[in-house]
């Protein structure tokens, strides 16, 4: 298990808590920062944990911020996420069982700092269910299907431009003769 955690300066103290607790576990912790209390901009860390959710380079992402709507926001911008505010226990088991959150959000001005912990724990530990909620899950990846990304773009512009060349060539032999 290969988690990603990320804070503005609002959560950067329960982010390290996190990141603690899920070390001395043994799982795998990529800390995207924010490591001070120095104001910051949460999409800075937001966007980094989302995108290595969605790239599968950690198995899920933690992010935490004041409110816990920033984060949210910005991270649920990112193809295949799936972030969810959580400020208890029950919410992180129904975030997974049913929606399958796969970037949890803390909003530290609302959670204690010791409840924490089994949130995330329960989080990690709830299987989402099948059936109805797949069934939901799916229309949400069918709908992001229908945007192409920045990355997509730029590669169908490339290739775009690769053939227009090709057809100038094949025009100008076709003159020629």
């Amino acid at each position: 298990m290969k988690v990603a955690v990320g804070a503005d300066h609002r959560g950067f103290e329960i982010k390290n808590r996190i990141k603690e607790y899920l070390m001395g576990k043994g799982i795998e912790v990529v800390d995207f920062g924010t490591d001070t209390r120095e104001r910051c901009d949460y999409p800075d860390y937001g966007i980094p944990v989302a995108e290595a959710v969605a790239k599968g380079e950690v198995d899920l992402g933690i992010l935490c911020c004041g409110t816990g709507v920033g984060m949210s926001i910005v991270a649920n911008k990112v193809k295949g996420i799936r972030a969810g505010v959580v400020w208890n226990e029950e919410l992180a088991e129904l975030a997974r069982k049913h929606n399958d959150v796969n970037v949890l959000v803390i909003p530290t001005d609302y959670v204690e700092p010791e409840a924490v912990t089994k949130m995330v724990d329960k989080w990690m530990e709830t299987e989402p269910l099948g059936d109805v909620y797949a069934r939901r899950r799916e229309k949400i990846h069918q709908y992001e299907d229908k945007w192409v990304s920045k990355d997509e773009l730029e590669q169908a512009l490339k290739l775009a431009k690769k053939w227009e060349k090709e057809a100038r060539h094949w025009q100008a032999i076709a003159w020629r003769r």
